[in-house]
């Protein structure tokens, strides 16, 4: 490599390459999410805008199945058709949306995306286009995430993949796949982070007034946390919970109160939920507070005794656990 190179050195402190700037391709289709497409898109234009010298990406839009498709909040784009599959490519970035449904269903859009995806160094995607990899193959064998809402979706279409619903986003190899709408713009600074370093990417990120890396994940933003993907044999039992969260919730009596042996309720609650029953407990618990540190003004104390976790520190262990973030953080963020 050159002593003065066109592009700046990453994170990794290799140099990135010098030539020809990274051909970005963000795919669109109708009633795509346009926050899926424009926050990765002016990622890559700050970018340019930061970087010295030369322009380090060629972002583009190519649309599919209309020459000006309609995104879901009514704005026609102006893309580029699809380009030739072993068109030159560095990222391909996939889009989410109410029309990703449509697309998944379209064989010529995925065997398309499949090829192009195989001629890029890396593919990415936004929100549920997350589905769209899915149906390309790309997230067999591989960590994934996607909106919170539609993790357990994910997962149940595809159970290949091993979906995640708490990271902002996730990398396994080639592929990168990020949480709902906005978390694309944090995808998007990774990805610049990893080929131009922290710096730059602070940079974009400074410009954008964004945190190059937000605190916690997407499990601050559910409104609940989900403990079973379309299994709702011990919706009754969660109720009961809830209903009696600062009560006495040990093995013996969820067993009495779902009206099974103890050790017949571990194995049956583990196969429909993924966790153990204390497990289920806590993450009701931290629902429970979770509302309340956003509805009310009530004392932490108080919350955390009237949710069952006896302690301040035994609800802050499980907060920084299942949200990534302290109580009273969330509460700054999301109280009314």
């Amino acid at each position: 490599m050159p002593d003065d190179p066109r592009f700046q050195p990453n994170s990794s402190g290799k140099s990135a390459p010098t030539g020809a700037p990274r051909i970005v391709e963000v795919l669109a289709f109708p009633s795509v999410q346009l926050l899926d497409v424009a926050g990765p898109l002016q990622v890559f234009a700050t970018a340019n805008e930061q970087a010295r010298g030369a322009r380090p990406y060629a972002p583009r839009v190519v649309g599919w199945g209309d020459c000006a498709p309609t995104s879901s909040a009514g704005l026609r784009l102006a893309v580029d058709p699809p380009p030739d599959r072993d068109a030159p490519l560095d990222t391909l970035i996939v889009a989410g949306g109410p029309g990703v449904v449509a697309a998944c269903a379209d064989a010529d859009l995925v065997d398309w995306m499949r090829a192009r995806a195989a001629r890029a160094r890396r593919v990415a995607s936004v929100c549920t286009g997350a589905f769209l990899l899915g149906a390309a193959g790309l997230l067999d064998g591989r960590r994934a995430a996607t909106h919170w809402a539609y993790c357990a979706r994910l997962a149940k279409r595809y159970p290949l993949a091993r979906v995640e619903p708490d990271p902002i986003f996730v990398q396994d190899g080639p592929v990168w796949s990020s949480a709902g709408i906005t978390a694309g713009i944090d995808l998007a600074l990774a990805l610049v982070e990893q080929d131009l370093g922290r710096p730059l990417a602070l940079g974009v990120a400074r410009h954008l007034v964004m945190f190059l890396k937000r605190p916690g994940g997407q499990a601050q933003f559910r409104a609940a946390l989900a403990l079973q993907a379309g299994d709702d044999r011990f919706d009754a039992l969660h109720a009961w919970i809830r209903e009696n969260l600062a009560g006495d919730l040990s093995l013996p009596a969820l067993a009495a109160a779902a009206g099974m042996s103890e050790r017949s309720l571990g194995r049956h609650y583990r196969a429909a939920t993924g966790l153990t029953p204390a497990k289920g407990v806590e993450r009701l618990r931290v629902e429970a507070a979770q509302r309340a540190l956003s509805e009310t003004r009530r004392p932490v104390k108080r919350i955390a005794q009237a949710c069952g976790f006896g302690s301040e520190e035994t609800m802050r262990r499980s907060f920084l656990r299942l949200v990534a973030t302290l109580p009273q953080d969330y509460r700054t963020r999301f109280g009314s």
